[in-house]
C-alpha cells in the first residue's frame, strides 16, 4: 500500500527532488563487493550534519546497517549537479532524491535475486544487505551483485519508498558521521590538505574597495618568492606559509594605489537606504473587505550590514597541469563555482575539476568561492605545483560578501474590535544573492581587479516562489484583509552583498513580530493570544503554544531587569516552523539568558541533528541581535578584526531548551535557518518587556537602544 507521503514524494510521472534533473542511478549510489554502499550526493557538508541525514535515508531504504554507508564528497563532473547547498533544502531536494534512488536500487536488486533463485519476489526480505527467503536462506546480496552494473540506468518513476511506519533508521537520532574526525583533530578540512610539492600563497589587497594599481617598486620581493600579477590582482607564492606572509608584509608598502571613496556614509546609512535610487516592485497587494481602521501605528526597523565571521578563514588549493585546472574548495556549489571559474579565466568548464572539501562554518555565501579564484590565479604562476591560499582574518571580515543593510517600514491598523484591518510594508535593501554560476558574468571578487577589470553584477533577489531574498518572510503569516508589501532593490552595490543565513528574513521578522506585539498592546490583549487569534495555520499555532508553555508564559511574573519575549515565523512561508521565547537581562548591556524553541520540520530524519540546527541558528540569532555590525569609512570596511566585529562568546551563550513536534507522516523541511529570525524578534520583544523600549535598530546595543 502506498502512503500519502509516498504519493507526495513521487507523484505520477515525476521523479522527486533533484533526481528529476539527475536521473541516472549510479551517479547517486553504488555497491562494492566488500560490503559498502558509496553515496555521492551533490549537496555538501557545511557543518550542518546533512551527510549523516542522507546516509540514514539510504541505509533505511536499502535495509543496510548505517556503518556500511560511505559518503563521497561532491566533485565535478562525477557527482550529480544539485546546484548550491543552501536555503535549508538539502533534505527536501537531495534527501528525497536519494530516498527514491535507494528504493529503486532495492527493487532492482531484489528482482534480480528473485529471477536467479526462482524465489517469489514478494517473499524476499533484506537483512543488512543480504536477500533472504522466508526460511532464512540467502539468495544473494547487494555485494554479490555489485559487479553487474544494475544501476547503470535511469531511476524508474514507479519506485516506492517505505511508508513512515516502517522506518527505523530514518527518524532516529544517530551520532554525526563527521564529528569523530573533527573532535580528534583528523586532517578533514581543506585547510589541512597537504599535497606533494605544495606552495603557499597570500593576496596583497588594495587599501580601498575600489583602487587602481599604479606601480610596484623594484626589488620589493624577497628571494624565492614569486609574484602572481593579473591587472590589479597581486599574490605572492612561496615555499612556506611563513615566507608568504612575510612577503606580503614586505611587498605591501612598495605598492602604489589610487584609492577611491565609494562607500556610503555609515553614520547616515538609514537615510542613504531611503534616498538611494532603486528598482521598485509590489510583492503582494491584497484588498479584501474589512472594517474601517480605528487605530494605526507606524514604525521603521533597520539592520546594518553583517557578515559571516566564520572562526576559520576561507581557504582553497589549486593546481594547473597539462591545460587543466584542479581546485579543492569548501564552496557550497562545485558546479556553480566551476562555471564562474570558467568565465573568469576564459576556460572551458570541462577543463576545470572542482572537488569539495569541508571548511570552516558557512552561513551562506562567504569567501569560499572567492578564495578559489584567488588560489587559481596564484597557482598559474607555478604551473604543475599545487598552491594553497588562505585568507587572513582581515580579508575574511573585510572582503567576503556581506549581508545587506535593510530598512523595513510598516504601517498597521486595528479595527474597533481589535482585529488587524490593514498592513502596509515597504522593504528597502540590496539584493541578497551574488552567488557564482547564476549570472552571465562572473561574481567572484578577483574579477574586479583582473585585466581587464569587470564589474560584479548587482545582487539579485530570487523570486518569492523560490524563497525570496530581501522579501523573504516579508509577508506576515497572520490573517490580514488589506495587505500591501513593497520592495525597493537598491540600484548599486558599494559593498558586495550576497546570501547570509535567512537573507532578508531577520529584518522582516523583527519588524513583523515587533509590530504584532505593539498591536496586541493597542488592542489590550496578551501578545500570545493576539497572535493565535490571527494565525490560521494549525502547525504555526502549535509551535507558538508549545514555546509559550515551555517558557511558562501564562504564569510568568515580572522581575526587575528581566524581560520575556515571544516571536514566530515559518521559514520562507513554505519551510520549517519555529516559535521562540527569549528571556533577557538588562545590565549595562542586554544579555540573553534563556531561549525556548519549538520546532516543526515535518519528518525529522535525525531529530537530534534537527534540534542542533535550531539551537545553532538561534545562537547565531543572539549574536546578530546583540553584537554584529559591519563598520566602514568612505573607502573600506573597518570592522576587520574580532575587536571591531565582535560575535557572541561561549560565556555569553544562553541556556537553550528545544522541543521538536514529531510529524513523521509529513514531508521533511530544512532546519538550518528557521530559528535565527524569530530569535532576533523574540529578543527585541523581551527588551521591550524589560525596559519599555521598542528596539528599532539592530544590533540592540546600548547606543542603539538609547536612540530608540
Amino acid at each position: 500500500m502506498t502512503s500519502d507521503l509516498d504519493r507526495r514524494a513521487a507523484p505520477p510521472g515525476k521523479l522527486p527532488g533533484n533526481l528529476a534533473t539527475n536521473p541516472r542511478l549510479d551517479r547517486w549510489l553504488t555497491f562494492d563487493a566488500a560490503g559498502h554502499v558509496t553515496v555521492t550526493p551533490g549537496k555538501v557538508e557545511l557543518g550542518q550534519g546533512i551527510l549523516t541525514a542522507l546516509a540514514q535515508i539510504v541505509a533505511e531504504e536499502l535495509d543496510v546497517a548505517l556503518p556500511r554507508i560511505r559518503l563521497r564528497a561532491a566533485a565535478t563532473p562525477d557527482s550529480p549537479n544539485e546546484g548550491v547547498t543552501s536555503g535549508s533544502l538539502s533534505v527536501q531536494d537531495s534527501g528525497m532524491a536519494l530516498r527514491h534512488a535507494a528504493a529503486a536500487a532495492r527493487a532492482i536488486h531484489l528482482q534480480v535475486a528473485a529471477q536467479r533463485s526462482g524465489a517469489a519476489l514478494d517473499t524476499l526480505r533484506i537483512e543488512d544487505g543480504a536477500f533472504l527467503t522466508p526460511d532464512g536462506s540467502e539468495v544473494g546480496s547487494y555485494w554479490s551483485q555489485a559487479g553487474a552494473g544494475l544501476l547503470a540506468c535511469e531511476a524508474p518513476v514507479e519506485a516506492r519508498a517505505k511508508p513512515p511506519e516502517a522506518r527505523r533508521i530514518a527518524g532516529a537520532s544517530v551520532a554525526r558521521l563527521d564529528l569523530p574526525d573533527k573532535v580528534f583533530g583528523a586532517a578533514r578540512f581543506v585547510h589541512d590538505l597537504r599535497l606533494p610539492g605544495m606552495l603557499h600563497a597570500r593576496v596583497v589587497r588594495p587599501p580601498a574597495r575600489h583602487a587602481l594599481l599604479l606601480a610596484i617598486a623594484e626589488g620589493a620581493l624577497p628571494a624565492g618568492v614569486t609574484l602572481a600579477h593579473d591587472g590589479a590582482f597581486l599574490a605572492v607564492v612561496a615555499e612556506t606559509e611563513h615566507a608568504a606572509e612575510r612577503a606580503v608584509e614586505r611587498l605591501a608598502p612598495h605598492v602604489t594605489w589610487d584609492a577611491q571613496d565609494t562607500l556610503p556614509p555609515e553614520a547616515a546609512l538609514t537615510d542613504w537606504l531611503r534616498d538611494e535610487p532603486g528598482e521598485h516592485a509590489v510583492i503582494l497587494d491584497r484588498d479584501d473587505p474589512a472594517p474601517l481602521a480605528a487605530q494605526t501605528l507606524r514604525a521603521s526597523f533597520t539592520r546594518p550590514y553583517v557578515t559571516h565571521a566564520s572562526i576559520g578563514t576561507s581557504c582553497a588549493v589549486a593546481r594547473w597541469q597539462d591545460g587543466t585546472l584542479e581546485v579543492w574548495t569548501h564552496s557550497q556549489g562545485v558546479y556553480n563555482l566551476r562555471a564562474d571559474l570558467g568565465k573568469a579565466l576564459a576556460m572551458a568548464e570541462d577543463a576545470i575539476l572542482v572537488r569539495h572539501m569541508e571548511g570552516a562554518g558557512c552561513y551562506g555565501h562567504n569567501g569560499a568561492d572567492d578564495v578559489a579564484l584567488d588560489a587559481a590565479l596564484a597557482a598559474r604562476a607555478a604551473p604543475g605545483r599545487p598552491v594553497r591560499l588562505l585568507w587572513s582574518r582581515a580579508e575574511e571580515l573585510g572582503w567576503g560578501p556581506m549581508s545587506s543593510a535593510m530598512l523595513v517600514e510598516v504601517e498597521a491598523s486595528l479595527d474597533a474590535q481589535g482585529n488587524i484591518a490593514a498592513w502596509r510594508e515597504e522593504v528597502t535593501s540590496h539584493g541578497h544573492s551574488s552567488r557564482p554560476g547564476r549570472n552571465p558574468n562572473a561574481t567572484l571578487l578577483a574579477v574586479e581587479y583582473m585585466d581587464p577589470p569587470r564589474d560584479i553584477p548587482n545582487a539579485i533577489n530570487p523570486p518569492l516562489a523560490s524563497g525570496g531574498g530581501a522579501q523573504r518572510n516579508a509577508v506576515p503569516a497572520y490573517r490580514i484583509p488589506k495587505l500591501t508589501i513593497g520592495l525597493k532593490r537598491i540600484a548599486r552595490m558599494p559593498l558586495r552583498v550576497s546570501a547570509l543565513r535567512g537573507l532578508g528574513a531577520p529584518a522582516n521578522v523583527l519588524a513583523i513580530e515587533s509590530v504584532m506585539d505593539e498591536l496586541a498592546a493597542m488592542a489590550g490583549e496578551d501578545s500570545l493570544d493576539f497572535r493565535l487569534r490571527h494565525l490560521d495555520d494549525p502547525r504555526g499555532r502549535e509551535v507558538l503554544a508549545l514555546a509559550a508553555e515551555m517558557a511558562g508564559w501564562r504564569g510568568r511574573t515580572k522581575r526587575e531587569g528581566f524581560g520575556l519575549g515571544l516571536a514566530y515565523a515559518r521559514y520562507k512561508h513554505t519551510g520549517a516552523y519555529c516559535a521562540v521565547a527569549a528571556e533577557i537581562e538588562a545590565l549595562d548591556r542586554v544579555v540573553c539568558r534563556r531561549l525556548w524553541i519549538a520546532a516543526d520540520v515535518g519528518e525529522a530524519i535525525n531529530p537530534d541533528g534537527v534540534l542542533n540546527q535550531y539551537e545553532g541558528g538561534a545562537i547565531h540569532g543572539v549574536s546578530m541581535a546583540l553584537k554584529e555590525q559591519v563598520t566602514f569609512d568612505a573607502r573600506a570596511v573597518t570592522s576587520d578584526a574580532w575587536e571591531t566585529y565582535p560575535i557572541l562568546r561561549f560565556s555569553e551563550v544562553p541556556t537553550v531548551e528545544s522541543r521538536l513536534i514529531a510529524r513523521p507522516d509529513l514531508p521533511p523541511l530544512g532546519a538550518g535557518e528557521a530559528s535565527l529570525s524569530p530569535t532576533v524578534a523574540a529578543i527585541a520583544n523581551a527588551i521591550h518587556d524589560a525596559l519599555g523600549i521598542r528596539p528599532r535598530a539592530m544590533p540592540f546595543t546600548p547606543g542603539n537602544l538609547a536612540a530608540s
